[in-house]
């Protein structure tokens, strides 16, 4: 069966003059050459689309294909991880992976907590930061987290997000408003263990695939699992296995999680301890990296036993599962 795949290359923004940081969540070659050679591999004719523009040209010449597996993340915008599933959907082509709906909730960290509490399950206090006067509004006791609200791969979590009182308070929410021109979300800081929990399968059907535990070491920088930190570990953290109990732990509170906001097929679902030592959720990965032996989601599945043809398969098994007209083709 052919099969689109859209993508955002992280060397094609760089070339357009985007800084690293700009495109840190983007995707290296050896990623989406992986994910094709593992469609391949799979019985799929991978057709590289591209980004989003890529996508709406190929849609304006006539190109269709019987399912596309969408890995791509948008460039601009609040919602720009719901532009390409939302595309797709206008043309009635079946994609992996979550739909325009849960991929612009889940951008939206202070939406998503919103939807995660409601659904009763535990998820620190928190504020949003919309202008700078907002910050001595915040009502929440010290210490505190700060980040872009809408940001991924550790992008602006460095050495000042935890903060002590209200000046440190309002200089991090100024730097990150300026920085990031979005809003800003305001936690009590959990001071417990971190975890990260890989996920395969939708609804009913949706189950762990594995939790790593996120390590500190002497040369960890500042006190979140940042960019710097995600880009270079090496002598920063330690990515193991998470002992069984707390591998259980994480894992019920991140499946409910994903089941509460209708993830699709796979991704990958922060946790961190509270001072009480309950499991608190943080954030969402509906579209987790999946860069062969780099990315968390790789780490997991290998140390699972899975290989990375398999761990692709998983992914498709939900989608096929999800699209059962497909199964003829």
């Amino acid at each position: 069966m052919r099969i689109g795949v859209t993508y955002d290359l992280r060397d094609d923004y760089r070339a357009m003059g985007y800084s690293e940081e700009e495109t840190a969540e983007f995707d290296a070659e050896v990623t989406i050459a992986g994910l094709c050679d593992a469609l391949t591999a799979l019985g799929y004719q991978p057709d590289r689309i591209g980004n989003v523009r890529a996508l709406v040209q190929r849609l304006a010449a006539g190109d269709r294909w019987p399912c596309v597996f969408n890995y791509c993340e948008g460039l601009k915008g609040l919602s720009r991880e719901a532009q390409a599933p939302a595309l797709l959907e206008i043309y009635d082509i079946p994609y992996v992976f979550s739909d325009p709906l849960t991929m612009a909730l889940t951008l939206d960290k202070g939406m998503c907590k919103r939807v995660i509490r409601d659904h009763g399950i535990p998820t620190a206090d928190f504020a949003v930061i919309y202008r700078l006067e907002d910050a001595g509004t915040v009502n929440l006791p010290y210490p505190l987290f700060l980040k872009p609200i809408a940001e991924g791969s550790g992008k602006g979590i460095d050495k000042n997000n935890k903060i002590t009182n209200a000046a440190e308070l309002k200089g991090t929410a100024a730097d990150l408003l300026t920085r990031f021109n979005q809003p800003v979300l305001v936690e009590t800081f959990l001071p417990g263990r971190e975890f990260t929990v890989g996920i395969t399968g939708t609804g009913d059907d949706a189950e762990v695939l594995g939790v790593s535990e996120i390590v500190p070491l002497a040369g960890y920088h500042g006190d979140g699992y940042g960019l710097v930190n995600k880009e270079d570990w090496h002598g920063r953290l330690d990515i193991v296995g998470a002992p069984p109990e707390d591998a259980k732990k994480a894992g019920d509170v991140a499946l409910a999680a994903w089941r509460a906001l209708r993830c699709l097929d796979g991704g990958r679902i922060d946790i961190r301890y509270d001072a009480n030592g309950i499991p608190n959720f943080i954030e969402v990965n509906p579209l987790a990296g999946l860069r062969p032996e780099y990315s968390d989601m790789c780490f997991i599945a290998a140390r699972e036993g899975i290989t990375y043809h398999q761990l692709i398969g998983k992914i498709m098994a939900s989608f096929r599962k999800r699209y059962p007209a497909l199964k003829g083709e």
